[in-house]
């Protein structure tokens, strides 16, 4: 396979695009002999489409690899890591951080390769390409332009919107960072644009089609209806409508359905599913770096379930974050104890006692002759121990058919249909204390009683009064369904918007420490008991405020490019 490096001369951003096609499910499977920026490369229905190839592996790697959980996980408080990435778990994420850096790159790689691949098809496309698949290549990229400026404005602010890298070269240095506002604007009004040149059915596997479009301007319009808000209880009333009438489009019309078990959307092979819109698309392909998965080699607890890595053993499910599931009480401020019928916890983070058939574990010969079982976390003692993590670990080589360190095959969550259920509940409470909405109470209950939980009810037994849904329960019901789907960071974000004092209380209020778990039985454990380490008292919570909610842009980029600390202005 041909490797390209195309240079970018942007001193504002110091941009390296490296395009390479992927080897992949399907669309993949076949990658362009040629570099996808020659003139005469663009010459069949065939070369395009494998032209965007690379925009659902590649460019979005260095984002996956690790910055996906720190961003999302970390920052939210779902998820810690007790030794490592200590700066994005304490709020401290600073201009150097690693993962702040690798994710401003990733987005902006997404950006300037798409911008490229418009370009690209616009000038070289051949009389033999049809005029169906030029459009809906160019609103690929649109569209996976459009999302990582969603990425950009909501973890860093104004940042500059680039639409033309080429011609960005005669004058880099008068690139401006725009206001969040007109960022939105910009990605909201490509996304509808985009969705009207996308097939109503994937033209392969694992492409985007225009449900997937119709969820983001569902995702964008929630979201965007806070930015436009004049106050706490005053988010744009048409935006909410918006939300609603396309969240509710993609959940009736687009043949899409919520897998019947939950543990199965993290149990390989799971890729593409029914529920899936939208996930980056990665392959076991050794020796071609950037195109594989390699985020499970960092929350594999061990190398007795992993291939040559198991380099997650330090992180965890937060004690706020197990605070959340049903049936977990707290006992005091110290101790929470019990057990909950929620399956989402045993799909998301590793208890003691927990079974996953689906992943080897290497043993002592003399637990196992074979030297391995099935899965069952171990019972660790001390003061400090994990509830480990168990979404996108998916096991040894001879589970996936075929993996290595740092090289798994397994795709990465964008977007589930599940998240459509709840931006509908969502804007349907809107201003609101509460609803009753009954679309919005089916809409919640399927995704509740999905979990294996017993449905919310409508009215209260005895009086028969109604039981309205709270912003509360959604966002508790939010912050299970996805966590470690770097998810629950953009509701906190989302929910600044309008209402920043409301944010900063839930984040300062997380306990992130250390604490430790104990079984009643093992390894047929029925009921845990967690306890805060005696000795552990520091950094167990964090103070997020308007000085450091944001993430600063990245002291390189800065340095190269002093425009960037101007005034932002309007994007046209």
């Amino acid at each position: 396979m041909k490797r390209i490096n195309y240079k970018i001369s942007i001193a504002t951003l110091g941009l390296t695009v490296v395009l390479m096609a992927g080897c992949k499910k399907s669309f993949l499977e076949k990658p362009p002999i040629d570099a996808i920026v020659d003139a005469g490369f663009y010459q069949s229905d065939e070369q395009v489409m494998a032209g965007t190839a690379s925009l659902y592996n590649r460019v979005w790697f260095d984002y996956n690899d690790k910055a996906y959980y720190n961003l999302g996980d970390f920052r939210s408080g779902t998820t810690f890591s007790a030794y490592n990435d200590r700066g994005n778990v304490l709020f401290n994420t600073t201009a150097e951080n690693g993962e702040n850096n690798a994710s401003w790159r990733a987005f902006f790689n997404v950006v300037t390769q798409s911008n490229l691949t418009i370009s690209n098809i616009n000038k070289y496309a051949g009389e033999a390409v049809s005029p169906s698949v030029k459009k809906m290549a160019i609103a690929e990229a649109r569209f996976m332009r459009a999302l990582a400026y969603r990425y950009l404005v909501m973890n860093w602010g104004e940042v500059p919107v680039i639409t033309d890298n080429i011609a960005l070269q005669t004058n880099p240095l008068e690139v401006r960072r725009n206001t969040i506002p007109s960022i939105w604007r910009f990605i909201t009004n490509e996304m509808r644009v985009l969705a009207e040149d996308l097939p109503l059915v994937s033209a392969q596997p694992g492409r985007v089609n225009r449900w997937t479009a119709e969820g983001m301007l569902a995702r964008f319009y929630l979201t965007r209806a806070g930015v436009e808000a004049t106050g706490p209880g005053d988010r744009n009333q048409q935006f909410l409508d918006s939300a609603k009438y396309y969240s509710q489009r993609v959940i009736t019309q687009s043949g899409l359905s919520l897998l019947p078990n939950y543990e199965d959307l993290f149990r390989y092979p799971y890729d593409n599913n029914k529920e899936s819109l939208f996930e980056l698309q990665w392959v076991y392909s050794p020796g071609n770096w950037g195109v594989q998965n390699s985020m499970p080699s960092y929350l594999n607890f061990s190398n007795d379930i992993a291939n040559g890595d198991g380099w997650g053993g330090d992180k965890s499910a937060t004690w706020w974050m197990l605070s959340q599931y049903e049936g977990i009480q707290a006992s005091g401020d110290t101790m929470l104890q019990g057990r909950t019928l929620d399956k989402r916890l045993k799909a998301t983070y590793m208890l003691p006692g927990f079974n996953y058939p689906e992943i080897t574990q290497t043993v002592p010969v003399n637990t196992n002759p074979a030297g391995k079982q099935k899965l069952v976390v171990p019972n660790t003692s001390g003061d400090v121990n994990f509830a480990s993590i168990k979404k996108y670990v998916v096991g040894k080589s001879e589970d996936v058919g075929g993996a290595q360190q740092q090289v798994y095959p397994n795709n990465t969550y964008m977007m589930r249909l599940a998240e459509m259920y709840l931006i509908y509940v969502e804007a349907a409470l809107g201003n609101n204390a509460s609803t009753t909405d009954p679309t919005a109470l089916q809409y919640y209950n399927a995704v509740h009683t999905r979990a294996g939980l017993a449905p919310r009810a409508y009215t209260d037994p005895v009086s028969g009064d109604p039981t309205p849904l709270t912003w509360e329960e959604i966002f508790r019901e939010r912050t299970i369904e996805f966590a470690m789907e770097s998810m629950v960071w953009y509701d906190i974000v989302q929910l600044h918007y309008y209402n920043p004092d409301r944010a900063y209380q839930i984040l300062n209020s997380q306990d992130r420490g250390l604490f430790n778990i104990r079984t009643d039985a093992w390894p047929n454990t029925t009921t845990w008991t967690f306890k805060k380490t005696s000795w552990a008292t520091a950094d167990r919570t964090v103070n997020a405020n308007s000085g450091n909610f944001r993430l600063p842009i990245p002291s390189a980029e800065l340095s190269q490019a002093p425009n960037l600390k101007e005034p932002a202005v309007e994007y046209p």
